[in-house]
């Protein structure tokens, strides 16, 4: 990542009166949007904004949490003074990132066996992530359905659509190649240690190890031969 995406600016914009993160690559997005900030995204920028109808002391609360938890993973800020802060706030692996190690491990992963076991950290019937996230869209439904805005209920049907349908969907696909991974028992033929010999059903008897043989670690060159004494000429 680029030394100018570890920089951000943390002011308030003498136009709009709103307080706008710029600057930041995709981890800092996140923690702003953890602090409480809401991503704008423009033709030409993405910045962020602090939530609408927030009182001035609120503001200065959400910023300086946001300016301290940046401060604490290296982040470079330039921000208002009333932002400022020495303070640092622990950080903490992410739900997310969390998720996200299931990649690592199937990308580290050298049988189905493997694979599978992680892909059942996501298709799990009952405790899996993508059965939880179902859980979090019905109980999001339930509490947009009542709230006020006539277009509450609207949105309340989408998120119960997008769990049911959607999300079903995915999650039926997942479990089948889940399953058929968990049944094949294989070994990846890229990913397999070497067992530097032929197979033993092999019938040409010219075959060898396909591998590349291992790199030859150089040695020191040792010191030329002394050269022999040249032959002595006749005396006159």
């Amino acid at each position: 990542m680029a030394l100018a995406h570890r920089i951000l600016t943390i002011r308030r914009d003498p136009h709009s009166g709103e307080v706008l993160a710029r600057g930041g690559d995709p981890e800092a997005h996140s923690l702003l949007e953890r602090s409480g900030f809401v991503p704008v995204v423009r033709r030409h920028e993405t910045y962020h904004r602090l939530p609408t109808g927030l009182d001035q002391d609120e503001e200065i609360r959400l910023a300086t949490r946001a300016v301290a938890r940046l401060q604490t993973v290296g982040y470079d800020l330039d921000t208002d003074p009333v932002f400022a802060t020495e303070r640092r706030e622990p950080h903490y692996l992410s739900l997310g990132d969390q998720v996200r190690h299931l990649a690592v491990r199937i990308r580290e992963a050298e049988s189905t066996e493997e694979v599978a076991d992680a892909l059942t950290e996501l298709t799990a019937t009952h405790d899996g992530i993508l059965a939880a996230l179902t859980k979090v869209l019905h109980t999001a439904a339930d509490f947009l359905q009542d709230l006020g805005h006539p277009a509450d209920p609207h949105t309340a049907a989408r998120l119960r659509h997008l769990a049911d349908e959607r999300l079903h969907v995915l999650a039926s696909d997942l479990r089948h190649v889940r399953n058929d991974l968990a049944d094949r028992q294989a070994v990846h033929p890229h990913r397999a240690p070497c067992p530097q010999e032929v197979a033993g059903d092999e019938r040409e008897k010219s075959a060898s190890c396909p591998c590349p043989a291992p790199a030859r670690i150089p040695t020191t060159p040792s010191a030329p031969a002394a050269a022999p004494p040249a032959p002595a000429g006749r005396r006159r």
